[in-house]
């Protein structure tokens, strides 16, 4: 397979899973970063890809739960009522 379908490929199955938009939340970036990464390495740019879209989907989900423990932590101050 040459590099181009490589490449093809690749971004394919990045579109095919941001089409979820739920579920791929940190996977596109993973993805792209995960496929250069794989390609420089030995050629492995689809595995790449797929090893670093699960690893962008696990941070962003732990960044978002961590992120509402922390609201949850420290609820925002009450607004104060407006002067007459």
């Amino acid at each position: 397979m040459s590099k181009f379908h490589t490449l093809i490929a690749g971004l394919a199955a990045c579109l095919a899973v941001a089409s979820v938009p739920a579920q791929a939340k940190g996977c596109l970036k993973g993805a792209v970063v995960g496929g250069v990464a794989g390609h420089v390495a030995g050629h492995h740019a689809v595995a790449g890809a797929v090893v670093g879209c699960a690893v962008g989907h696990h941070l962003a989900a732990k960044r978002d739960r961590e992120a509402a423990q922390a609201a949850a932590a420290n609820p925002a101050p009450p607004a104060s009522a407006p002067r007459p």
